[in-house]
Parts: structure tokens; sequence; C-alpha cells
């Protein structure tokens, strides 16, 4: 049998400096042991600029929750047109998770640097499909990759220090 593992604020800033480093950004601390496990959790430490492209999981039991632990994350939703429908800030002091049905275009952004969430989907890992990447967003490493990056960033510009606005969630 195998032993419990502490989730501590070692292992987030271990997380956190881990994502620091990689040239994408963010890095996943993967708890299940294979890319084949039925279920899949893990911390996932992202950087402001790290560009996670808008995608969606189309499998019925792909649905996605996300609990932040640190740091903000602004999460945005979209219409099949890429117009942006609804929006979430996670916080630990206020929104603190999100649960993304299958199928729904969805896309993240780091708000402040040492964000970490945990995130918890079935398994096994299986690349995007071209049905599950949004025709109408550069993919990670494309041009434009980095303006569409900033563009989601400024979703969430009322939520900077010093900006009035509300917390949470919002429709357009």
């Amino acid at each position: 049998m195998s032993e419990p593992l502490i989730i501590d604020q070692t292992m987030l800033d271990a997380a956190s400096d881990a994502a620091r480093e990689s040239p994408r950004g963010r890095r996943n601390r993967n708890f299940h042991a294979a890319n084949e496990a039925p279920c899949h959790r893990l911390l996932n430490a992202i950087e402001p600029g790290s560009y996670v492209a808008p995608h969606r999981h189309l499998d019925p039991a792909k649905d996605e929750s996300i609990l932040i632990l640190r740091g903000r994350l602004g999460c945005v939703f979209f219409d099949a047109a890429g117009n942006v429908e609804r929006k979430c800030l996670l916080s630990p002091n206020d929104t603190v998770g999100v649960d993304i049905p299958h199928g729904a275009w969805h896309g993240i952004v780091a708000l402040e640097s040492g964000t970490v969430f945990f995130e918890a989907k079935a398994g096994p890992y299986l690349p995007l499909s071209a049905d599950e990447t949004a025709a109408w967003a550069p993919r990670e490493g494309e041009d434009g990759a980095a303006v569409f990056c900033a563009v989601l960033h400024s979703e969430f510009d009322w939520a900077l220090p010093g900006k009035a606005g509300s917390a949470g969630v919002s429709g357009r």
C-alpha cells in the first residue's frame, strides 16, 4: 500500500518554481500514476503569459473540475464562434472553483505569479482531436498566440489591483 501524499505549501512552491523555469510557463504535478489512469488528479502551476489555447473535451466522461489553491486564475467560456459567453475569476478567498462540462469551449489565464490549481478529470490522457481545438484561436506556439493570451488576460483587467469591479462570475 502507498503512503498518503501530503499536499503542503512546500509542494505548491516546488510546482510554482517548476512553472517559472518552464519555457511554457506552467507545470503539472500529477498524482495519478500514469497517463492511462482512469482518473487524473493534478496540481497545475501556471504563470502569467502562459497560453492555454481554448479547447473543449467531447468525451462525455471528460467533465473537468478546477479548484484554485493559490493566486488568481481567469476562466473564459466561449460560444462555437469564439465569442466570450461567460467568465469567472477564481481566487482562494472568493470563487474557489469551477466544474466545466464536456463540450464547453474554455480557456484559462493566470492573473498573478505563483498561481496553482487542482484539476481533476477522467483519464486516460489523449491529445486533443481536431474537433476539440478551436479553429478561431491560435494554437500554442503559433503566431498570434501571445496576442490572444493578452486579450484573454484583458478580460480580467477589472480585477487588477486598484481597479473597481466585482469578483466572481460574470455573463456577457
